[in-house]
């Protein structure tokens, strides 16, 4: 088996069996792409550690940082686990290797006022996409729902979060998850679904569709956020992943809930979700210089 056969068929496997999202597996194609151009001149048998290391030490030296090259190297691991369980490598050449650590950057997250801003009705010359947009944008920040998740939406969630307020939706590994859903967003969707036919293509089962009538795309969802954020005159680069980080640490400021929250955002461990703890003390600490006397002291 040719190393490119090999990755074709682990990445097959991943996606029949484990169900990773086509962004995930593109993810591991590319991060393979560049174990297989490293090891150009060296068969994958023959990969050992002192390799993988200076294959590791090269991309770092090119600019790559901590957090990819953690997700270089597991998916390098797992590529040569399964080449192990198969009997095409003695061992696996990534064992023991750590990627060199890297600052952790917190989430940005749009304070309440400029998610307010953001959600507020507005006037425009495209009031269906509007109606559109909005009932989109309020449930990213009622649910916290991943881009993904909201574009998988089909119709027949309308009822459960119109009239049970809460929204059921598919998240990473097929894990299922309830999530309540606001007033507001469910007024925004009420709405949206009233003049939804006016876009949708009459067999169209996606909750929320393009201009075309068929299911929204990832990148449209993007594109009108950013189109809406500039339009008001927001002043950060808005992203669908932002409306999410602003739910969770909201949620958090006002409950203090960390495993609520964990189960809220379909978070596999409470490890990714305390970093909402960090943008927590962030808000306590603006408040404390804002308010305290010697805060200010030169």
């Amino acid at each position: 088996m040719t190393p490119l056969a090999a990755v074709d068929a682990w990445l097959a496997e991943l996606a029949d069996q484990r169900r990773l999202s086509p962004h995930t597996l593109s993810n591991y194609r590319r991060d393979l792409g560049k174990l297989l151009a490293a090891a150009a001149e060296i068969p994958l048998a023959g990969l050992q550690v002192h390799h993988v290391r200076r294959f590791v030490a090269q991309l770092h030296g090119q600019g790559l940082g901590g957090r990819s090259l953690a997700r270089l190297l597991s998916a390098w691991r797992g590529f040569f686990g399964w080449l192990g369980e198969r009997g095409l490598i003695k061992a696996n050449p990534c064992d023991g290797i750590r990627p060199p650590k890297s600052p952790r950057l917190l989430p940005k997250a749009l304070s309440v006022d400029e998610t307010a801003r953001l959600l507020a009705p507005s006037d425009d010359d495209e009031p269906v996409q509007v109606a559109r947009d909005l009932a989109m944008f309020e449930l990213f920040y009622s649910s916290g729902l991943r881009l993904s998740e909201l574009v998988a939406l089909d119709c027949e969630a309308l009822d459960s979060i119109v009239h049970e307020g809460e929204v059921r939706v598919l998240g990473k590994r097929n894990k299922l998850r309830l999530v309540p859903v606001g007033s507001k967003a469910r007024e925004a969707l009420t709405a949206w679904s009233a003049v939804r036919g006016e876009l949708a293509k009459p067999d169209e089962k996606a909750l929320f569709v393009g201009q075309r009538g068929a299911r929204i795309s990832p990148r449209l969802v993007e594109a009108r956020l950013v189109r809406r954020a500039v339009l008001l005159g927001l002043p950060t680069h808005v992203h669908p992943h932002m409306l999410r980080h602003s739910f969770a640490s909201h949620v958090l400021q006002s409950s203090g809930d960390l495993r609520a929250v964990q189960e809220m955002l379909g978070h596999a461990s409470i490890a990714s979700t305390q970093v909402y703890t960090h943008l927590d003390f962030q808000h306590l600490a603006k408040v404390y210089d804002a308010a305290h006397p010697r805060a200010k002291a030169k």
